[in-house]
């Protein structure tokens, strides 16, 4: 299945603003994640496990185990506090 990634903000900065990927069916948020780490360089040191960072599934908030279709865009982004 394709899929559209995009990244925000320190995200953005070093991995660029987003890209297309492509997954088994049945992949999940967390499997996602798992494969752009696999890549090494940049995409392992900013989406590692270790680093607090954020999804989201068609605009949704999302966990690892969020379930992918076809089409959906996914969101990356560090969190994120106000005031």
């Amino acid at each position: 299945m394709k899929l559209r990634v995009r990244y925000f903000a320190s995200l953005r900065e070093a991995l660029g603003p987003g890209e297309e990927v492509e997954l088994a069916e049945g992949a999940t948020l967390g499997a996602l994640r798992d494969a752009l780490v696999g890549r090494g360089g940049r995409h392992a040191e900013m989406l590692a496990r270790g680093r607090a960072v954020r999804g989201a599934v068609d605009q949704v908030m999302a966990d690892d185990g969020q379930p992918l279709r076809d089409g959906a865009e996914v969101a990356f982004f560090p969190p994120v506090t106000g005031g």
